[in-house]
């Protein structure tokens, strides 16, 4: 690993990657910016008064030199299934930690193969280092604990909880997220983990939830990261995970019509919630609720703790889940969020 403590953001460009580097340079982490457009890497560069990098994911060669003297790469450049799998490839290459901010169930599937390289390498590879797996899998790995034996968990995700007033009008998504959430969307079935497999239903399931807005809400499953992350920081062998169905992500839209991504002021509205509830062997049940800035926020926020911690040489190498790494703590340290048990 390159003995100087600096952080590339790949991807910085972009909205989410403004917001992260934005938040490095506050907490005054060595960092570089980087990305696939020269042009504008070096604007974001010369204003940030950082170093810039411009090389693309698809030549390997090109890939490892950008990665010289880097300690960490945090990925925030989606459809990260296209560039995580290039970056993993040369971070590990090269003792380089492995960040990304992806919700993306392949890119999970993908990092946790690489868990043995990584662990011979002396480096992390941790997917998801933002919402909603960074809340999601501490509130489960939380609840879990509360019960003996987990055999079972239930995980479900609210993206706004905020007044109808609040809410109308409000843009949620980043041009990027949605091309991220949306290229292959239905071709992943609908997923769960039964006895320990990954498994395709015939059709999602159905639940209720209780955010605390109000009284159960309608939820319905859906092929998300916490089926890798939630198993590898608790070993819970039947994980299922729901998406409140208030919100649906916009679909078959003109992206080139919607601006970049909501406003200062519309990162501010409501808060974001998730549920899980654990069930043990003997029976029992612990249910437990994480309340957080919504997402946006909460991701500039979480992934550069994730980073500054790895740069301070607080990691466990091999794949990781954030509280495989560093517990359900991990995201009661950022910004106003905390656990209530129900």
């Amino acid at each position: 690993m390159a003995g100087s403590s600096r952080l590339m953001i790949y991807g910085a460009t972009g909205y989410t990657g403004r917001l992260v580097a934005e938040h490095a340079q506050h907490l005054d982490l060595d960092f570089i910016v980087a990305g696939r457009n020269q042009e504008r890497v070096d604007t974001l560069a010369k204003e940030l008064g950082v170093e810039g990098r411009s090389f693309p994911v698809d030549d390997p060669a090109l890939v490892r030199d950008g990665l010289d003297d880097v300690t960490a790469v945090l990925n925030v450049a989606g459809p990260f299934r296209k560039t995580a799998g290039p970056l993993m490839d040369a971070c590990i290459a090269g003792g380089v930690h492995y960040l990304d901010t992806t919700a993306e169930y392949g890119v999970f599937a993908a990092a946790q193969t690489r868990h043995a390289e990584a662990a011979a390498a002396g480096v992390m590879v941790m997917a998801g280092a933002g919402w909603d797996v960074v809340p999601s899998d501490c509130v489960a790995a939380h609840a879990a604990a509360r019960v003996t034996d987990p055999i079972r968990l239930r995980i479900a995700l609210k993206l706004l909880s905020a007044s109808p007033e609040e809410a109308a009008g409000l843009n949620l998504f980043s041009r990027g997220s949605i091309a991220s959430a949306t290229e292959g969307i239905g071709e992943l079935g609908a997923l769960v983990r039964a006895d320990g497999d990954i498994v395709t239903l015939p059709e999602p399931k159905t639940a209720s939830f209780d955010f605390g807005d109000g009284g159960p809400e309608a939820c319905v499953s859906a092929p998300m990261g916490d089926l890798v992350t939630s198993h590898v920081s608790t070993g819970v062998p039947t994980i299922e995970v729901y998406v409140q169905t208030g919100q649906p992500l916009p679909i078959d839209i003109d992206l080139d019509a919607l601006p970049d991504g909501p406003t200062a002021a519309e990162r501010e509205v409501g808060r974001s919630k998730v549920v899980a509830e654990a069930t043990g062997r003997d029976g029992s049940v612990a249910r437990a609720l994480i309340d957080t800035p919504t997402g946006y926020r909460f991701t500039q926020h979480s992934s550069v703790e994730i980073a500054r911690r790895v740069l301070e040489g607080s990691f466990t190498a091999g794949f990781q889940s954030p509280a495989s790494a560093y517990g359900p703590e991990l995201a009661l340290a950022v910004a106003d969020s905390h656990i209530t048990d129900l």
